[in-house]
């Protein structure tokens, strides 16, 4: 069974699948044109796929009908079109857990960076305008006692919030499709509606999966309904935000800050307007990236895959 992976991966994932008599494929290039990429995907059985540059959409099903499984070397999914592949009976794996914790810290790092200016003020120190003492000068706000509000509280958004309760002793609200029972039990998280949310959170922090009918889901009107002291965090995907708006939001104070590990679009220019703000923190999509959470997602990934060859379960969308 070969297995192309387009980006070298862990050395952990690569050596359990060959340990499995598995043929693994990884091209000397990673910087891969769709029509190369595809190309490789025609040679394969399996595709271990690491970022969502190229969609799983029913194109790609009708091109590669050779492919019998696809293994993501992520949590999220978007990049796929789980219909398609559905009808055409290629299970999709994830990596769900291994990297909660990593990209919780982010959540939480962005958070407390936005909210004390840290970007604008490091940028100050390299350029050696360090300044005379000015007790008004670019101040920051502290956390303590302030409304974390969760959109997605799942396994990631829950690890945010229980940090930013213990940290801070916050109030948590969050908005989901289905009740997190143990969030409210543990931290006595509160579900809301999203109008709700957005107007009582002092941090609004998002970590839910991401579906096409959700672009741009922040916008102009929900930054208006925002309060005028919030931060907004968002470490899940870029599409959930209207950059644009958000920058608007950010220029005229009616939202106070914003910290980014994802991007609208990503990544992003290096001359958008929004990285001149001094109450903006933004990352370039480091959610997973320690050590730990990428050697877990490559052994889960590899997992996947193994499994799936002795006609087994493991972490299996569909």
């Amino acid at each position: 069974m070969k297995v192309f992976i387009n980006k070298r991966i862990p050395e952990i994932g690569i050596t359990m699948l060959k340990e499995a008599k598995l043929e693994v494929i990884i091209p000397e290039n990673e910087h891969l044109s769709y029509e190369e990429w595809l190309a490789y995907c025609k040679l394969s059985d399996v595709i271990l796929n690491v970022g969502g540059e190229f969609k799983f959409d029913p194109y790609f099903f009708k091109e590669c009908p050779n492919i019998k499984a696809i293994a993501l070397y992520s949590v999220g999914y978007d990049q796929v079109n789980i219909q398609s592949a559905t009808e055409n009976a290629v299970p999709i794996g994830n990596t769900p857990d291994v990297l909660s914790k990593a990209t919780s810290d982010v959540s939480f790092l962005l958070m407390q960076s936005v909210a004390r200016r840290a970007s604008y003020n490091f940028e100050k120190v390299k350029a050696g305008n360090w300044g005379r003492f000015d007790p008004l000068h670019a101040l920051g706000q502290e956390l303590y006692g302030k409304t974390l509000g969760v959109f997605g509280l799942g396994r990631i958004g829950f690890e945010m919030a229980k940090k930013s309760r213990k940290a801070f002793d916050m109030e948590i609200i969050y908005h989901n499709r289905h009740r997190n029972v143990e969030a409210e039990k543990e931290i006595n998280a509160r579900y809301v509606s999203f109008d709700e949310l957005i107007k009582q959170a002092d941090v609004l922090s998002i970590h839910a999966s991401y579906k096409a009918e959700q672009k741009d889901l922040f916008n102009n009107a929900v930054f208006e309904k925002m309060k005028s002291n919030a931060i907004f965090i968002n470490t899940a995907r870029g599409g959930f935000h209207d950059q644009k708006a958000l920058y608007e939001a950010l220029k005229n104070n009616q939202i106070w800050g914003a910290g980014l590990d994802v991007t609208n679009p990503e990544p992003m220019p290096y001359d958008d307007p929004i990285l001149e703000l001094s109450n903006v923190c933004v990352l370039p999509h480091i959610g997973s990236a320690t050590e730990e959470a990428r050697n877990g997602m490559a052994k889960m990934a590899a997992e996947n895959i193994i499994a799936f060859s002795k006609g087994e379960k493991n972490y299996l969308l569909v």
